[in-house]
């Protein structure tokens, strides 16, 4: 296989000047076993816990030189046992696409990146990777990106459709606020220790004539804009974000909202001390009108408001907001690490006459440790306290029974082989 990968390699540098190129190839392959009941959401009365162990394997390869950087990335993402023994083929459509794109760069400090691709920034509250997710997220998108030693800006564009077609632009995946639309613009600016950065972004969503939606008629756009800073100052760290979101939640609905969010951590000895607050727009249960539900889009949004996911994970969209006021500490031992994290939840918006805004608090545990080179072992136990107002919440669902969450994850990242040629 080295052998093969190397005349490969070899015959495509011939074709190009006598420059440093670097062809990298690496894996990730990860197994998560999750124990959930009442992980997303309450568990109901009657119901059975779940558990299950997932995969990730995942193998990456990059070419780098002067002026042209490519990325290829492959993956399968299975649950253990969903393909039965002796199966010709994988029937379960688990192979995927996750990267392929191309950077070129156009002059000095200007470049064009296109392709899919992953589109993160800052604390990846509106722009992630999310690695968590075994499938990871990506944009297909076409960013002109300058970079300079202390500014760098990103413009980006992406057009979406199902597939080729002689007439027509009707595109009717939805979900997770997938868009038909994107723009974007993303600057950055580092003052010395002071790191500020701006994001306008615009995404346009399929509109229908009907309710039926039988009748494809334009889009609709919803806009995010903010800002978000990072300073670091001796021992502490501060950070934080404000962002607007405006347009239309929907055919028929205009949305005004917003996001504000405050971070500050210690460093001790012993560790990491820190505390902040997200607050999270939302709009009356019983309200009527415009739409006040700020929801961060394409963020990693399990690393925000407990692990549990119970908020903004696929669920809580067009919902009460949040505001979530949270304590953390970070043990650092010689060879591992623990994550000790504790969330106070109650709603931004008003519930039901006479029922209370505080919706629970929930408590994260999590142990972290490079057991070999590139080999991470990582251990997980969450548990949520609900109030009768996140019953309310999730759906009129009991609060009362035990709700808690355990994994394990064995994560391996090997750099399988590197080639350097005309250096």
């Amino acid at each position: 296989m080295k052998r093969i990968l190397s005349t490969l390699f070899l015959m495509i540098s011939l074709s190009v000047p006598c420059i440093a190129q670097i062809l990298d190839l690496d894996a990730d392959v990860r197994s998560r076993f999750e124990y959930r009941h009442g992980y997303g959401t309450l568990f109901p009365d009657g119901a059975k816990p779940a558990a299950f162990v997932t995969q990730r394997s995942r193998l990456n390869t990059g070419y780098f030189s002067d002026n042209l950087r490519v990325m290829l990335s492959i993956q399968d993402v299975s649950t253990w046992g969903d393909t039965r023994q002796l199966d010709p083929s994988d029937t379960n459509h688990s192979l995927s696409l996750f990267q392929a794109w191309a950077e070129i760069g156009l002059l000095e400090k200007f470049s064009v990146k296109l392709g899919r691709q992953v589109i993160s920034y800052d604390n990846q509250r509106i722009f992630g990777e999310v690695d968590w997710a075994m499938q990871g997220r990506f944009h297909d998108a076409l960013l002109l990106k300058y970079k300079n030693d202390s500014f760098s800006m990103d413009a980006g564009l992406a057009f979406s459709q199902e597939e080729e077609s002689l007439f027509g632009s009707r595109y009717d995946i939805t979900g997770f606020y997938t868009y038909k639309t994107m723009q974007y613009l993303y600057a950055r600016k580092t003052f010395q220790n002071l790191q500020l950065s701006f994001l306008f972004l615009n995404n346009g969503f399929q509109k229908y004539e009907d309710e039926e939606k039988s009748v494809a008629d334009g889009v609709y756009n919803r806009q995010t804009t903010g800002f978000y800073f990072r300073y670091p100052l001796r021992k502490w760290k501060f950070s934080g974000s404000f962002y607007y979101q405006f347009g239309e939640a929907s055919r028929e609905i205009d949305l005004s909202a917003y996001q504000f969010s405050l971070n500050g951590e210690y460093t001790m000895t012993t560790g990491t001390l820190g505390a902040g607050i997200e607050v999270l727009s939302g709009t009356d249960m019983q309200g009527t009108g415009d739409s006040h539900s700020f929801f961060p889009l394409y963020g990693t949004n399990h690393k925000f408001n407990g692990f549990m996911d119970y908020f903004y994970v696929g669920n809580h969209a067009d919902n009460v907001g949040l505001n979530d006021i949270y304590v953390k500490y970070l043990f650092k031992f010689p060879a591992s690490t623990l994550l000790l994290k504790g969330h106070y939840f109650t709603s931004n918006a008003d519930l039901s006459p006479g029922e209370s805004q505080y919706l629970g608090t929930e408590f994260d545990l999590v142990f972290g440790k490079e057991i070999l080179k590139n080999v991470f072992l990582n251990l997980g136990y969450s548990q949520m306290f609900p109030s009768d107002s996140m019953g309310t919440v999730k759906g009129e669902i009991s609060s009362d029974n035990t709700n808690n969450w355990a994994w394990v994850q064995l994560k391996i990242t090997p750099k399988l082989l590197r080639f350097t040629l005309n250096k």
